[in-house]
C-alpha cells in the first residue's frame, strides 16, 4: 500500500524536466513504468520478459535525447549493467536499456525500481570558446535585471541564468544555432510566486554540443518556430511576455547541460556586445546587440574575441 501511495505521489509531481516512475515485480510478473498520462505518449519506461530475462526498455518520442537514471533493488538477480545506472537515449527511438536475469533459477527472485528522466544528454560537453548572440535584435539594448547568482531566484540549477527586462511582445532571438526540441505557447497565466512556474511559455533549443537553451516567460502564442525547426543565431524565434513565475514582463534565458535523470546544471557563457566585445554580462548592465555578420567578423565562428566580464550600468 505504501509503495502504491508513493507511486501516485511521484506521478502527481512529474514535469517535462523530471518525470519519475516506481514499479515492482516478483516471480516473473511484468511491470510497466512511465509518466503522467499526457507525458506517456512521449516517454515510456517499461519491462518485458524473454524466457528468464526481464528487459528494461526506454521509448523516447521526444525530439531530443533524454537521460534516464534507474535505481533498482533486486533479490537473486544479476544485471547486464552496473546498478544504479544513468544513460542517454536517442530521440524518436525505442532502446533496450538493460536486462535482469536470475542468479539461481531454483530460488525466488524479485525487483523494484524507480526511474527519473530529463531532456538532454549527460554526455554533453559545452564548448566554452563559444560566444553567444544577445537574445534580441541587433541595435536594441536592454538591461539585465538578474544575472548569474542572482539573489532573487538564480540559484541551484538556475545559478547561471539571465533575466532581461523588456516590454511584452519584444522579439526574442536565438543566441546560438540549434534545433527547436520543445516549446509551449498556450499559457496566458503568470504571477510573482513559484506556484505559477508551471504556466511559463517557453522554447527549448538544442545546440550542436548537446547543451540546451531555455527561453522562458514568452507571451501567449509567442512562439514563432515549430518543434524540429532549425534556427540560426540572431533569428527571431518568439516574443517575450510574463507567463509563469514572473514579477513583470521579461525574458529568462538559461544555457544548461543534463547531469542525470534528476539534475541539470546551468553554464556561464559570454555574449557578443557592441560596447565591450565578448563578455559575461553583469546585473544592471545594458548591452546593445550587434549584427550577426559583425559579430562573426570580430570574433570568428568560435568566439575568438575579448573575454572577461562587462561593467555594470551603462546608458
Amino acid at each position: 500500500m505504501l509503495k502504491q501511495t508513493l507511486f501516485y505521489l511521484l506521478l502527481a509531481a512529474m514535469t517535462w524536466l523530471a518525470p519519475a516512475a516506481r514499479c515492482a515485480a516478483a516471480g516473473g510478473i511484468e511491470s510497466v513504468g512511465g509518466g503522467k498520462k499526457e507525458g506517456a505518449r512521449l516517454v515510456r519506461i517499461y519491462t518485458t520478459r524473454d524466457e528468464d530475462r526481464t528487459q528494461f526498455w526506454v521509448e523516447n518520442k521526444e525530439h531530443c535525447e533524454i537521460t534516464v537514471t534507474f535505481e533498482v533493488r533486486t533479490l537473486n538477480l544479476k544485471s547486464t549493467v552496473e546498478l544504479p545506472c544513468t544513460a542517454t537515449f536517442a530521440a524518436n527511438s525505442t532502446t533496450l536499456a538493460f536486462e535482469l536475469e536470475p542468479e539461481d533459477l531454483s530460488r525466488r527472485w524479485e525487483f523494484s525500481y524507480t526511474n527519473y528522466y530529463k531532456l538532454g544528454s549527460h554526455l554533453a560537453r559545452h564548448d566554452d570558446a563559444w560566444v553567444y548572440h544577445l537574445p534580441y535584435p541587433a541595435g536594441r539594448r536592454y538591461v539585465v535585471t538578474q544575472a548569474y547568482n542572482g539573489a532573487y531566484s538564480h540559484k541551484g540549477p538556475n545559478r547561471y541564468a539571465l533575466d532581461w527586462k523588456m516590454p511584452e511582445g519584444t522579439p526574442v532571438c536565438a543566441v546560438r544555432d540549434g534545433v527547436v526540441v520543445k516549446l509551449r505557447e498556450d499559457s496566458n497565466t503568470g504571477g510573482p510566486s513559484v506556484k505559477y512556474d508551471r504556466f511559463s511559455n517557453f522554447i527549448l533549443v538544442r545546440h550542436e554540443d548537446g547543451t540546451l537553451a531555455h527561453y522562458c516567460h514568452l507571451q501567449h502564442n509567442g512562439a514563432l518556430v515549430k518543434v524540429g525547426e532549425r534556427v540560426e543565431a540572431g533569428e527571431v524565434i518568439g516574443r517575450s511576455g510574463s507567463t509563469g513565475f514572473s514579477t513583470g514582463p521579461h525574458l529568462h534565458l538559461c544555457i544548461f547541460r543534463t547531469i542525470d535523470g534528476r539534475e541539470r546544471e546551468s553554464i556561464p557563457v559570454r555574449f557578443q556586445t557592441a560596447e565591450y566585445g565578448a563578455v559575461m554580462l553583469r546585473e544592471d548592465g545594458r548591452y546593445r546587440a550587434v549584427q550577426m555578420g559583425a559579430a562573426t567578423l570580430e570574433t570568428g565562428t568560435r568566439g575568438e574575441g575579448s573575454g572577461g566580464e562587462a561593467p555594470g550600468g551603462g546608458n
